[in-house]
Formats: C-alpha cells, sequence, structure tokens
C-alpha cells in the first residue's frame, strides 16, 4: 500500500458536515495527486454506491468506495471529523471517513491490499491510534502497515504489590501425633484420562458486497472474530470479492454445522452449501450483529432447520435483518413475493396480449387447443398462445402468496402459502387474498418453528410436521375466517376501478404515476406495479386503464434523463451522458431504473422533475381511455394498447415536462459540473470552480 495513501490524502481536521462534503474534500486530494481524472464523474460513481447502501459502520467508520473509470490507480484518502459525519451507521455520525477509489480494471493484488485496510478497521487498537495521531504522515504510514499499531499499555499501580503477611497458625491442643503404623502396599490408583475437549460448532460463511472491496472483508473478520470470542465456534469465510474468490474445500463445506451468508449481491455456487442450517441476511448484519448471527445459525441447527440452497439472492428477498422495524420487515416479505410473481406475470400476460393481438377479442371463447387444433389457422395458434398465458397467469396469486411466506419463513413456508394462495383463487379473493394468504402462513409457521420440541422430531419438522399443521391451518383460516371478508373487499376494488371516470380516473393516474418515479424501481414504484398487475388476474376496463397508466409513467425518467443529457449535455457529466444513451432503450422497455444514476447524482433535481413527468403521463393515460393487456413490454407492446396513438403521447408530453424540468434546475446552477463537451469540465476545476452543489443523497 506503499503508493495508495501518502502524507497529502491525510486530513485529520476535515470540515465537512455532510458525507457529500466529505467524500468531495478527499477527492480533491486524489485529483491533486493525480489519482483522479474527472472530479465529478468520480463523484457520481461514488455517490451511485452509496445509494445502493449507506457505507456508514458502527463504531464511528464511514467507507465511502467504488471502482471508476475516472480513477487512474488505487488510491485510499483518510479524514478524521471532529463532529461527525452521518453515513448512515446506525450507532450515528462517522468521525473515521475513508474514500476507497479503485480504477474499473483493478488489478486483484491492489484489491487484495484494499481488502486488508477493510479487516484493520475491525481492530479497535487500531482505530484508537487514528483518533489520537496527530502527524499526517505517521497517519498514513499507519494505515499503510509501514508503522505497528500501538497497543494500549495495562494499567499498573506505582507501589509494589504487597504481599499479605503470613498468619501464624494456632497453638494446637492436642496431645503430639504418634506415628502412624504401616498400612498394607497396594496397587497404585490409574491416573484419570483426561476429557476429550468439546467439538466445535464448524460453521461455513460467504461475505459479498456490490463493490466488492470493503464490506466483503469487514463483514468476513468480524464473524471470524464473532467465532474466537465465543471459544466453541469455528468460523470459515469465502470472501466473493472483487478480485475473485478462492472455493472453500468441499470437506470443510461438508463438515460445517451451519451456514452464514452475509451477503448484498448473489452468492456464487450457492448450491454447494445446500441442505445445511442456514442465516441468509446483508452484508452490513455481518459486520455489526455476528455473535446473533452465530447464535441464529446454532438455533437453526438445534431445530433441525435446513434449506435446499435455493434462498434468494437479493435483499429484497430476503425476510429482514433482526434490527428491521417490522414496517421495514414486512416490505421486505411483500417485494419477496412480488419480485417472485413478476415473470409469471411477464410470461403469462404477454402470451395472453399476444393471443388476443393475433386472434382477437374473443379468442378467450376457443375451445381447449389439446382436444382442437388445425396448424394452418391462424385461430388456433392464437388459441394456443392465450391459453398457455392463462395457465402461467394461473400461477400469479399462488406464487405470490408461497413467496410471501417463504420470505417470512424460509423453505417451511412455501407449502401453506401456495396452498393459502390456491384457496385465495377458489373462494375469488384474488389479489389481496394471496397478500393476506402469504402473511398468515408465514406468521404461522415462524410460530411453529418457536416450539421446542424433542430431538427425535427435528429431522421431519421441516418435511411433514410443519407442512402439515400449517397448511391445515392456513386452509381454516382461508376457507372459513378472513377469506370471505377479502373476497368482498376485493370485488369492492373490482366495482370501484370499472367505475372510475373523468375526474376520479384522472387522480389515480397522477397518484400512480407519482409513485412509480418517486423511488424508481423501489418499493414504493413496486406497489404501484403489483396493485396493476393484481388487476390483471380478473381483467376488466378499469384494471386495464390502470395497467396502461403505470406502464406510461415508469417510462418516463429514464427517457427524459435520455432526452436532457442530448439536447443539454453540458449540464451533464461524461459518466451521465453515456449512462443517458442506454436510457433510451432501458425507458422504451420499461425499466424504470434506468434513471437511477441520475437520481443518485443529482435527487433533489432529478426525482421531482421525473415525478412531475410521471404525474403528467399517468393523468393522460387515464384521461385517454388507454388500455393495457400486457403487463410489461414498453413502447414493443404498442399493437396491444388500447388507443395507441393518444397513449405515445402521453408518454411523450410526460418525457417532455420532465426534460425541461430537469434541464431548468440543473441550468439554475452557477456552474455546470462536467462541461459540455470533453475536457470543458477539467478546465473548471483547473480554475478551482468546482460546483459546490452536493453532488449524491
Amino acid at each position: 500500500m506503499s503508493e495508495m495513501i501518502t502524507a497529502d490524502l491525510v486530513d485529520l481536521d476535515l470540515s465537512a458536515d455532510t458525507k457529500e462534503a466529505a467524500a468531495r474534500a478527499l477527492a480533491e486530494r486524489m485529483v491533486a495527486r493525480g489519482r483522479v481524472t474527472d472530479l465529478d464523474g468520480f463523484l457520481a460513481d461514488v455517490a451511485a454506491r452509496e445509494a445502493q447502501m449507506p457505507t456508514g459502520l458502527d463504531g464511528g467508520i464511514g467507507i465511502p468506495h467504488c471502482r471508476s473509470e475516472h480513477v487512474t490507480e488505487p488510491t485510499l484518502a483518510f479524514g478524521r471529523s471532529v463532529d461527525g459525519i452521518d453515513f448512515g451507521a446506525p450507532d450515528g455520525p462517522a468521525d473515521l471517513i475513508f474514500l476507497i477509489a479503485a480504477p474499473a480494471g483493478a488489478d486483484d493484488a491492489h484489491l487484495t491490499i484494499l481488502s486488508s485496510l477493510a479487516r484493520q478497521l475491525m481492530d479497535e487498537d487500531f482505530k484508537a491510534a487514528l483518533r489520537t495521531a496527530t502527524d499526517a504522515g505517521a497517519t498514513a504510514a499507519l494505515i499503510r502497515g509501514d508503522e505497528p499499531v500501538p497497543t494500549p499499555e495495562p494499567e499498573s499501580t506505582t507501589e509494589p504489590e504487597s504481599r499479605p503477611e503470613p498468619t501464624p497458625e494456632p497453638e494446637s491442643t492436642t496431645e503430639p501425633e504418634t506415628a502412624p503404623e504401616p498400612e498394607p502396599e497396594t496397587a497404585p490408583e490409574p491416573e484419570p484420562v483426561p476429557a476429550a475437549p468439546a467439538a466445535k460448532f464448524k460453521i461455513v460463511a460467504v461475505t459479498s458486497c456490490p463493490t466488492g472491496i470493503a464490506h466483503t472483508y469487514m463483514a468476513a473478520e468480524s464473524l471470524e472474530k464473532a467465532g474466537r470470542d465465543a471459544g466453541d465456534v469455528e468460523v470459515v469465510v469465502e470472501t466473493q470479492g472483487s478480485a475473485g474468490f478462492t472455493r472453500l474445500a468441499p470437506e470443510v463445506i461438508a463438515a460445517a454445522d451451519g451456514v452464514i451468508f452475509a451477503h448484498d449481491v448473489p452468492v456464487r455456487e450457492k448450491d454447494r452449501f445446500a441442505g445445511k442450517p442456514t442465516v441468509d441476511v446483508g452484508v452490513k448484519a455481518g459486520i455489526n450483529r455476528p455473535a446473533a448471527l452465530i447464535g441464529e445459525v446454532r438455533e437453526k441447527a438445534a431445530r433441525g432447520e435446513t434449506t435446499s440452497g435455493t434462498a434468494p439472492a437479493t435483499p429484497v428477498g430476503r425476510a429482514g435483518d433482526a434490527g428491521d422495524s417490522y414496517g421495514t420487515k414486512l416490505r421486505k416479505w411483500l417485494m419477496s413475493g412480488v419480485s417472485y410473481m413478476v415473470p409469471f406475470v411477464a410470461a403469462g400476460g404477454l402470451l395472453i396480449a399476444l393471443g388476443f393481438a393475433i386472434g382477437g377479442y374473443t379468442i378467450n371463447k376457443a375451445p381447449s387447443v389439446a382436444e382442437h387444433f388445425v396448424w394452418t389457422q391462424t385461430d388456433s395458434w392464437a388459441a394456443l398462445l392465450f391459453q398457455v398465458g392463462s395457465v402461467a397467469f394461473a400461477f400469479l396469486v399462488p406464487v405470490l402468496a408461497g413467496f410471501i411466506a417463504y420470505g417470512m419463513a424460509d423453505r417451511p413456508g412455501l407449502v401453506p402459502g401456495f396452498v393459502g394462495g390456491s384457496i385465495a383463487l377458489t373462494i375469488n379473493a384474488g389479489f389481496l387474498g394471496g397478500l393476506a394468504a402469504g402473511l398468515v402462513a408465514g406468521g404461522v409457521v415462524m410460530a411453529i418453528q418457536k416450539v421446542n420440541v424433542p430431538p427425535v422430531l427435528r429431522g421431519v419438522m421441516p418435511v411433514v410436521v410443519i407442512p402439515l399443521i400449517s397448511s391445515a391451518v392456513v386452509g381454516f383460516l382461508m376457507f372459513l375466517v378472513i377469506g370471505k371478508p377479502i373476497a368482498s373487499l376485493q370485488r369492492a376494488l373490482t366495482d370501484w376501478l370499472n367505475s372510475l371516470s373523468g375526474a376520479n380516473a384522472i387522480i389515480l393516474g397522477v397518484v400512480l404515476g407519482l409513485m412509480m418515479c418517486f423511488d424508481l424501481g423501489g418499493p414504493l414504484n413496486k406497489v404501484a406495479y403489483a396493485f396493476a398487475v393484481g388487476g390483471l388476474a380478473n381483467p376488466t376496463e378499469g384494471s386495464l386503464k390502470v395497467m396502461a397508466a403505470v406502464m406510461a409513467a415508469g417510462m418516463v425518467p429514464p427517457l427524459a434523463m435520455a432526452l436532457a443529457t442530448t439536447v443539454r449535455g453540458r449540464l451533464f457529466t461524461r459518466t451521465e451522458r453515456e449512462n443517458g444513451k442506454a436510457a433510451w432503450v432501458l425507458g422504451a422497455s420499461f425499466i424504470t431504473e434506468g434513471a437511477i444514476p441520475f437520481a443518485a447524482a443529482d435527487p433533489l433535481r432529478v426525482i421531482p422533475a421525473s415525478m412531475a413527468g410521471g404525474a403528467v403521463t399517468g393523468a393522460l393515460s387515464m384521461a385517454f381511455g388507454c388500455t393495457l393487456r400486457a403487463p410489461h413490454g414498453g413502447i414493443f407492446v404498442v399493437p396491444l394498447i388500447g388507443n395507441p396513438f393518444l397513449y405515445l403521447i402521453a408518454i411523450a408530453a410526460g418525457v417532455c415536462v420532465s426534460t425541461a424540468l430537469v434541464v431548468i434546475l440543473k441550468g439554475m446552477r452557477k456552474s455546470a459540473p462536467g462541461g459540455g463537451a470533453d475536457g470543458a469540465g477539467d478546465a473548471t476545476a483547473q480554475k478551482g470552480q468546482e460546483p459546490k452543489i452536493p453532488v449524491a443523497a
């Protein structure tokens, strides 16, 4: 790390009061050293990484970091704040801030060195030394590893330790002892054999994060340390970082008693760990509460719970960390179900829409293609598409319920969840019934899992006992208790959608448009989308209008950013202009996430502008009476849209509104962040006229 950090990359009196200002102050030192070529482009990459997950850690640590094409060589800058800066850590502000910059193609050796720093941050003595350092050069040497970490001396007293005076034995009042008579010789007793040490509980773990530089290795160090502290636990970690990963030996995995996944990107080759008690959490949980994770996997092992190795690989698919609020856990549970439901919606919905497009709207009355199919008739092929799509679409509610329960209770929740979802269809409770069935199934299984059972039954609990009891309970509740009220609510919602007209329809379009564009693919966006696709399970005129409005509004943000980078490129960084080219395709395909890089770099301008355009598009789509039978596809399903010309006008109007607003808001800044032509931004930087607007949220 000899060249990664030097004295001029250390600021022991960092005066910034926000994480954006702190990143800028440290990045400016990198620019001065020639390590970063485009300040604002690099900061945009830092902000995009920060938007994925806050980089604050317990213990007063902030580690903003990214891989960026604007970095010439791996670099580390350190700043120490007196007042502390909020990096999103649960325990409060950070006073030790490390800005880690890695080139887009950083070699393995440099990334390995950066990972060693991440492990050092788990050392309390190392952090204490940084907090008391007074010289920038010595601090850089300490971080590089050129200087040993000072260890605090144990407290000692100045006076020598006094020994207690021996107490005189009391005088004996008995007669003097006489010599005992010799006893007959006996064979010596055998020495006791020392008991064998208790076998350690063996855990294998996998850690990974989006960048693969810092959190990955900090979580590994934290888990290993917690295992050592426990005494009777042995933890072996596979770090899946940017420098690749070395697979754990098969015999190590086979001998493990439990598995911990602490990750925010998919675990590679996850099936290697199948069939073992598993805890699946985010990477920050591995850093902040390793002892609790170890305790949790030991409890699962005691109950005999195992997994198939197919747990969700993304944060949205997990049940939520123990420290999350109930509202956060509920959101994650619902998003787990929605994320698994969407492929069924897309496949089934598009096939149904193609069937209607080819065979007309009476194709739903065609006889079964298993009994009547003519290879040369177009209507037969249309009926085939429609009927296959209908079968796929019929899984929508059961899959939603099953994977909500899975998100709550892992694999044992699947059976009662699917059973409850199927019952919801049987009693016409629809999408709302699926939501309720999934939550009920997951809750029932979680309650059963808390019951202490005899060891002899633990092996059959997840395979026989839990599915049997939970399915019976969920079936009883859905058929006889909550099913009918939910079915009535579903009918009322359907009737309300069908009755929407005039101002009421436009207001609903505005609300849906705002939701689709507020967090650009986040939870609120998914709620609006789930509401729309839920109506497609039993399509009516009103539900088809809602689907059309939702898709139209979701296309606006990326298309608007693409247009803005085209008409006023000088207001955007070089990186954003490149992202704008891809945003054309993403927006046209109804992938709202295409606007995330722009929102991460400048949320106070991009998000309000996107919401305004989305609201306009949603309102116009509802006012024009546009309908849509396909749940996805963007402009590629325009032939399946009712009133397609007016639909495109609604989208164009929203895109123009968002583009105009974002251009106006960005133009109000005193100077552009990246300049118009290549090199303009560099000229601004040379004059020291960097914009003062925060780059990230």
